[in-house]
């Protein structure tokens, strides 16, 4: 018999959590045919000799929704081994949206996810007013990843309220009708599921709160609700890290009580949250889980981190008035005046003056930002190597060694800062969350904060840190490592046709070379629509990509095929 395409002798890990066997893995037709030992031949052979062969990685915390539209390639997940994605997390996105408040979505994801402006003015086609139209627009796309879809509160309610919504005025009860109407349209036409969020950070870029604040129990609900009529979905939620962890606790088990549907959300080591709230959240899963209710945090096997630099969306003196007002000029030419005695102590003189309060946060926490020094990434910086010990044992303010340190490297230089998940300056926290039943790895955000943050790389760091890497003690096991990036996540939102290497699933895999797997340092590229940048992580030891039984990208390099697509949840529920 003749396959498609034949990978031999590989250690497969086939994402069920089984250990690990040598066997090989046909694919025709984009399905698997058969693993084990394979007869045949095939029109393409892979030799997997020694070589890990996993499921392709589903990532179900990202903001691709524009991306998609505009570009074929979703990197830089699918540079990690990433094959599906799941967009519209955190309710923010562009669907649905009437033509007169595309302006209102394109400023909330702006300041929510760090996207500019004018890349989505440029880039978006605004081929779409309904859910379903935009799902329409979306499966006419060719990508290198499938792709799949959940419904914004902050949309949903714009669509339905408009400037009452950015007011955070109630629903009446008309409007609660209407949106739980549109969740089940969008459910019926394949999203997978309706997401908000409850986090102060997320606002505008002038610093206004994004309409999904504020929203009393019965809008929440209203939105379970049309998951609830439409008999599928998950509810995926950003609580609020400032509010006591019990009382948001209590909220999402209402939720989940009130639907009986699975309900997913962000879980976090966050500073100064008192309990420590991860902890208690861990114990309400527990519980949950003993009653029945279907909860699952999400959980991010690393700091949640930022970078900061001349060429990024922040520093030290982003918001000084001296600086903005040489913002928007090329780096060089920033750098040449900015080493200017004169500019350098008037700037030195001034305060950054912002009109959101986060934006003033972020530039503040620049004072515990580490550099990386060696070229290779250290997401587990030392507290002495923080900006503000190096300015104390230099003799210098913090803002004059900031100064200095920014202008290393002609302007380049990048500075990290783990903002979540290193309360206590390590990963034990992280590591007790990852190993929790009721956890799954997530929250890589790619598609979004192309100037900020970078943890599209979370699946590669997830393998390399805790399955290869970690001190035995804390070692994750390579099967459970596995299943954790494939069966677990697409279980969570009910992708039920992947994840797992056995016949009849979809042949979505990854050759991964486990000894040479290094993650390197994010570079920055100018590719996005209209000159935007964006950091992109390359990786080493990835061999191959499989999406839909096609060989998408060889040792990181693309290789032109583009066999994604829009994955509806209603295909799923046939197929299942």
């Amino acid at each position: 018999m003749e396959f498609d395409l034949i990978i031999r002798n590989g250690v497969i890990v086939d994402g069920s959590g089984k250990p690990a066997f040598t066997g090989d893995v046909a694919v025709s037709g984009g399905k698997i045919a058969a693993v084990g030992k394979v007869e045949g031949s095939a029109k393409q052979e892979i030799d997997a000799d020694g070589k890990l062969v996993t499921p392709g990685f589903v990532d179900i915390h990202t903001h691709f929704d524009g991306q998609a539209t505009w570009e074929n390639r979703m990197s830089p997940s699918s540079n990690h081994g990433v094959t599906t994605v799941l967009m519209g997390n955190c309710g923010v996105g562009f669907a649905p949206c009437r033509p007169h408040q595309r302006d209102m979505l394109v400023k909330l994801m702006e300041g929510v996810e760090d996207i500019p402006e004018v890349v989505m003015v440029d880039g978006l086609p605004w081929n779409w007013e309904t859910f379903p139209d935009y799902l329409d627009a979306l499966e006419k796309r060719e990508l290198d990843v499938d792709v799949a879809t959940q419904v914004p509160h902050s949309a949903v309610r714009i669509f339905v309220m408009g400037e009452r919504a950015a007011r955070h005025e109630p629903p009446t009860a008309e409007d609660l009708e209407q949106m739980r109407t549109l969740v089940k349209e969008a459910i019926e036409a394949g999203a997978f599921g309706v997401t908000t969020s409850r986090n102060m950070m997320h606002r505008t870029r002038a610093g206004e709160l994004a309409p999904s604040l504020y929203s009393e129990f019965d809008e929440l609900c209203a939105l379970m609700d049309g998951l609830v009529e439409a008999n599928a979905g998950v509810f995926q939620m950003i609580p609020a890290p400032s509010n006591d962890a019990g009382e948001e606790f209590a909220l999402l088990r209402g939720l989940a009580e009130h639907g009986k549907r699975p309900v997913s959300f962000t879980l976090l080591d966050v500073p100064n949250q008192p309990g420590p709230g991860w902890r208690a959240m861990l114990r309400g899963l527990e519980q949950a889980r003993q009653d029945g209710l279907q909860m699952r945090g999400q959980v991010a096997p690393r700091p949640v981190g930022m970078f900061y630099g001349l060429d990024l969306s922040l520093h030290a003196f982003s918001s000084h008035p001296s600086y903005k007002a040489i913002a928007a000029l090329p780096l060089a030419e920033r750098v040449a005046k900015m080493r200017d005695p004169q500019f350098r102590a008037q700037l030195l003189s001034e305060s950054p003056e912002d009109s959101n309060p986060v934006t003033l946060a972020l530039i503040d926490a620049f004072r515990a930002t580490s550099e990386w020094e060696d070229g290779r990434p250290n997401y587990e910086p030392d507290r002495a190597s923080r900006m503000e010990a190096r300015a104390q044992a230099a003799g210098l303010s913090l803002q004059e060694y900031a100064y200095d340190r920014l202008l290393q490297d002609d302007g380049r230089r990048m500075f990290y800062l783990p903002a979540a998940n290193y309360t206590e300056g390590n990963l034990s926290a992280v590591r007790e969350m990852l190993g929790h039943p009721d956890t799954v790895m997530a929250l890589a955000d790619g598609g979004a904060h192309y100037g900020l943050i970078c943890d599209s790389s979370f699946p590669t760091y997830f393998l390399q840190r805790w399955a290869r890497d970690a001190a035995e003690h804390e070692r994750i096991e390579l099967p459970k490592a596995i299943a954790e990036l494939t069966s677990k996540t697409a279980a969570t939102v009910g992708l039920t046709d992947r994840g797992l290497l056995a016949p009849g699933m979809k042949a979505d895999i990854n050759v991964i070379d486990f000894d040479r797997l290094q993650l390197r340092v994010p570079e920055i590229v100018y590719d996005l629509p209209a000159g935007g940048k964006r950091m992109l992580q390359k990786v080493d030891g990835i061999v191959a990509t499989i999406v839909n039984g096609r060989i998408t990208y060889r040792n990181g390099e693309h290789t032109g095929e583009l066999p994604g697509r829009l994955v509806r949840r209603s295909a799923m529920q046939l197929a299942a």
